[in-house]
């Protein structure tokens, strides 16, 4: 049986009828994750460059705020009118973004280039999300997540590694603008791509996300962040003014239920926020621990992240192949392994610490979002009917955004409080240890699931 259930795994991703579609889909994925790592390692070179060492969180606040705006309208327009319109917007508004930081002169210009790449990225997030759902059925999606995850690996490989020689020997503008002609090539696969998918009529009855509640949420992170880093008596007020914003649109914009984790849909959706919120703060403060704690140069202090994507398309290669586990305890393993990651990261935050044990927390917590993302996206799509879809799954990146903008927002709080970017030991240390904290609540939170209703 696993024989030819691993024999059907290619022939149903390059199937005459899904070749142009997984081939775009990946070669997007691809020149993220290029970004994605590209971004992580050079971040500390370009902030420093900017004059920006104080607001070093926020390049990736920025991207993460944008983000949660761009998966709501991502997903409402994809219940209306399907994937199409957002798979031709997202490369487009990612582009200009690159160009925008590529370019920039100050921290200002930068951090308008990342928030254009996360309104960019969002969009496209959510749009491969319905695409899947649209092209592959239950039994198939297993292997196209593993593709997915496999597509990071090439990146995770040599793209830590490029874009420190790029940012020590040409200089970290070009981490942004050497991407810019193989995102026109993705852009114009995506047009085939969308060609090809049936008509889209709106189907009645599904939840919308509101466009006010999109940018509420987004405006309250930005308030509760910015008021954690820079304390005063009006900080307080807006940031009280934040927190309530914050509050009202995730009410809106999550299934009921979630802020309390109810068995079923909600806990999906609040699952993924607790697992992305807490790898998020490990992935944003780890190059910048090797580079300032151990001394690593740009280069070799991105190569964890490699570790990390490695570990995670493992993962991922592990559960496309047996589409007949069970979902729910993938996702309560995935938790555990990322909990003992962090616990591992928070040892590697000190001195002395022996800095291999960096690799090994990134393979391990690497391995455990390889089995926990599509357990997460799998589940949530038994737990969505058809009409809601596009709400489901923009408030599971959502919630995915959130988290991990406040998680990486944590630690720049944590940074000024208890440290700096020039010695941030203790400030990465507290905040690794509250993540593990977070992903043991996370796993408790998944041992009750009732059956899903068929979509």
């Amino acid at each position: 049986m696993t024989e030819t259930i691993a024999a059907r795994r290619p022939r149903v991703l390059w199937a005459p009828e899904n070749r142009v579609t997984t081939t775009g889909m990946l070669l997007v994925v691809t020149l993220v994750a290029f970004e994605n790592m590209g971004v992580a390692t050079a971040m500390p070179t370009t902030v420093a460059a900017l004059g920006g060492q104080s607001l070093y969180s926020w390049p990736f606040t920025a991207f993460l705020i944008a983000s949660v705006v761009a998966t709501v309208l991502s997903g409402r327009v994809c219940d209306v009118r399907g994937p199409g319109p957002s798979l031709l917007t997202g490369p487009v508004v990612f582009l200009v973004g690159l160009l925008v930081a590529g370019t920039a002169s100050s921290m200002t210009a930068l951090l308008l280039g990342r928030v254009l790449q996360g309104l960019g990225t969002g969009i496209l997030l959510v749009a491969f999300a319905l695409l899947i759902a649209l092209v592959f059925d239950d039994h198939q999606r297993p292997a196209v997540y593993a593709a997915n995850a496999a597509a990071w690996v090439l990146p995770a490989v040599v793209g830590p590694g490029v874009a420190g020689f790029v940012t020590e020997r040409v200089g970290w503008r070009w981490v942004f603008l050497g991407l810019v002609p193989l995102v026109l090539v993705g852009f114009a696969l995506l047009v085939l791509v969308v060609r090809r998918l049936p008509v889209r009529r709106a189907t009645p009855g599904g939840r919308r996300g509101g466009v006010v509640a999109a940018v509420a949420a987004a405006c309250g992170v930005a308030a509760l962040t910015w008021a954690a880093q820079h304390p005063s008596a009006p900080a307080a007020g807006y940031g009280a003014a934040g927190l309530f914003a914050l509050g009202w649109a995730l009410r809106r914009l999550l299934p009921e239920g979630t802020l309390t984790a109810r068995p079923g849909l909600p806990t999906v959706v609040a699952s993924r926020a607790l697992i992305c919120g807490a790898f998020a703060a490990m992935e944003a403060y780890l190059p910048l621990t090797m580079t300032t704690v151990h001394g690593w140069g740009p280069a070799a202090a991105g190569l964890p992240l490699t570790v990390t994507a490695v570990g995670w398309s493992a993962g991922s290669a592990v559960q496309g192949r047996y589409p007949g586990w069970s979902r729910e305890g993938m996702l309560r393993t995935g938790f555990l392994l990322v909990a003992l990651a962090l616990a591992a990261f928070a040892f590697v935050s000190q001195p002395w610490c022996p800095p291999w044990v960096a690799f090994a927390a990134s393979a391990v917590g690497g391995a455990g979002m390889g089995l926990a993302m599509p357990a997460i996206s799998l589940l949530l799509l038994r737990f969505s009917p058809v009409a809601e879809r596009g709400f489901n799954t923009s408030a599971l990146q959502l919630g995915d955004w959130v988290s991990s903008a406040i998680t990486v927002g944590l630690g720049g709080v944590l940074l000024g409080l208890l440290g700096s970017a020039a010695a941030p030991s203790s400030a990465v240390a507290v905040l690794a240890t509250a993540m593990v904290l977070v992903a043991a609540i996370g796993s408790l939170l998944t041992r009750r699931w009732p059956a899903p209703s068929p979509p």
